[in-house]
């Protein structure tokens, strides 16, 4: 059986953007290599940011077209973690709503990558 263990998202700046995911995951880089850093996340998955002008073949598309989920179970933790991304000043594309699945707001990073802080499905 395969597994999933690897996001990739082609940035324009490693540095910038991985001090973005590392403000807002709370954990430092694990991988820093000229145009490319890494974050192993527990469970054993990986994400990768690749800088677009060294990325073989070369990237396609752009932001919005997909979006990264982190998942908050805590209760009233999606809540608070929209409080800190806004206290924060990180762009907001969806401010906080209950959705079918529950609460969830949509923040962008750097690039304009989506991504989504919601609750696990239970």
């Amino acid at each position: 059986m395969s597994t999933i263990n690897l996001i990739v998202l082609y940035v324009e700046d490693t540095e910038k953007s991985g001090a973005f995911y590392e403000r807002l995951l709370g954990t430092r880089a694990n991988v820093l290599s000229p145009g490319f850093t890494a974050f192993h996340m527990p469970g054993g998955l990986m994400l990768g940011l690749w800088s677009k002008t060294t990325a073989k073949p070369e990237a396609e598309g752009g932001p919005g077209a997909m979006e990264v989920g982190i998942m908050i179970s805590e209760d009233g933790g999606v809540a608070a973690f929209f409080e800190r991304a806004r206290a924060d000043g990180y762009t907001i594309l969806q401010p906080l709503v209950t959705a079918a699945f529950g609460p969830t707001f949509v923040i962008a990073d750097p690039d304009g990558h989506r991504i989504r802080i919601c609750e696990p499905d239970k």
